[in-house]
């Protein structure tokens, strides 16, 4: 059973830049697609980013697109979320999920989480 755990939320202020990290365990990734998701108080679970792991085919929001980047490193078992020029309106936890699907894009398509990161815009 993979687990992952999430890091590198914070405070930021907006224009500026953060990453997260996934960090997996317990299993290889090579075929799974990794996503990256969010949630805003009072509001749903929403889709951010995905990686096919083996290709490296990614998906993006268009609410991120051109601003957030997702990436992994193979020898560390790790995926990245790469956020640029953000703003407050990207303030959420940000949550790390698994899914043996090739392409998946609603959070019902995936079956493992971590506990998610605390990201913090001001404006």
């Amino acid at each position: 059973q993979v687990q992952l755990v999430e890091s590198g939320g914070g405070l930021v202020q907006g224009g500026g830049s953060l990453r997260l990290s996934c960090a997996g365990s317990g299993r290889t990734f090579s075929r799974l697609t990794m996503g990256w998701f969010r949630q805003a108080p009072g509001k749903e679970r929403e889709f951010v980013a995905s990686i096919r792991w083996s290709a490296g085919d990614t998906v993006e929001a268009n609410s991120v697109k051109g601003r957030f980047t997702i990436s992994r490193d193979m020898s560390k078992n790790t995926v990245y979320l790469q956020m640029n020029s953000v703003k407050p309106e990207d303030t959420a936890v940000y949550y790390c999920a698994a899914t043996p699907l090739r392409v998946a894009v609603h959070r019902s398509q995936y079956d493992i989480w971590g506990q998610g990161t605390q990201v913090t815009v001001s404006s």
